[in-house]
């Protein structure tokens, strides 16, 4: 058995495009786009960016559901899914976005059993949303605390693994053995020199997990170009 755990971002990681903007592009009442930029400006957290942001959705179940419908992952992820099975490697998606919509895509994909740690989108009444947040911690400003997630992971297994691709990103990376890391965690874990190795896909991803599951990964820092990544005894 593989002494690694792999958390997953979903938001552009898995998913072509982000969940929750796509929503708010479609369903969002005015003001959505203002609370973006003040998260953007730093003034507030993703907690409280979500939280306002999903207030503003308009739109009944079945209007979220067919939107949700039309949207894509990478197709390369449901083949990295069933080899990491294989290989005994736990895959657990770890998202700051919205579990319901996270849920529903990935069932497109017959993915519906993969662990889910997200925010929680609950209905109120017909057309309003809100969001709740039961991974939240305090004194941490994003709603899913990824790092909390990472250190449960580590009880479990010796090593772990984070595939992310931005912001929500950033802080988990960190706390990790090792980052798969897409667009701008890519900039971060360089200047922050972490480990970690660049992806473009799952495609990558696929043919890195053999070599990670034997505990020969080479990984790159800001230090160190090339630099291995030893197997846990």
């Amino acid at each position: 058995m593989s002494n690694w755990t792999i958390l997953c971002d979903f938001d552009g990681t898995i998913s072509v495009e982000d969940i929750t903007d796509s929503l708010l592009e479609r369903f969002g009442r005015p003001g959505w786009q203002d609370i973006e930029q003040a998260w953007r400006r730093g003034e507030i957290g993703s907690h409280d960016c979500m939280a306002q942001q999903v207030g503003l959705l308009e739109a009944t179940r079945a209007d979220i559901d067919a939107h949700l419908d039309t949207l894509s992952i990478d197709r390369a992820f449901v083949h990295f899914a069933a080899a990491a099975r294989e290989a005994g490697v736990p895959l657990t998606i770890v998202s700051d976005g919205l579990d319901y919509a996270i849920r529903r895509i990935l069932g497109h994909y017959g993915l519906r059993d993969l662990p889910v740690i997200a925010n929680r989108l609950q209905a109120v009444g017909d057309k309003g949303w809100r969001l709740d947040f039961p991974h939240g911690k305090t004194g941490c400003r994003s709603g899913n605390c990824k790092c909390s997630c990472a250190g449960r992971a580590r009880v479990e297994r010796k090593r772990v693994l984070l595939i992310g691709d931005g912001a929500s990103d950033f802080c988990v990376a960190g706390e990790v053995d090792l980052v798969f890391a897409k667009h701008r965690l890519i900039e971060h874990c360089r200047a922050a020199a972490i480990p970690y190795v660049p992806i473009t896909s799952f495609a990558d991803a696929l043919d890195l997990l053999p070599t990670l599951v034997k505990g020969e990964i080479t990984a790159h820092d800001h230090d160190m170009p090339r630099k291995p990544v030893a197997a846990a005894a």
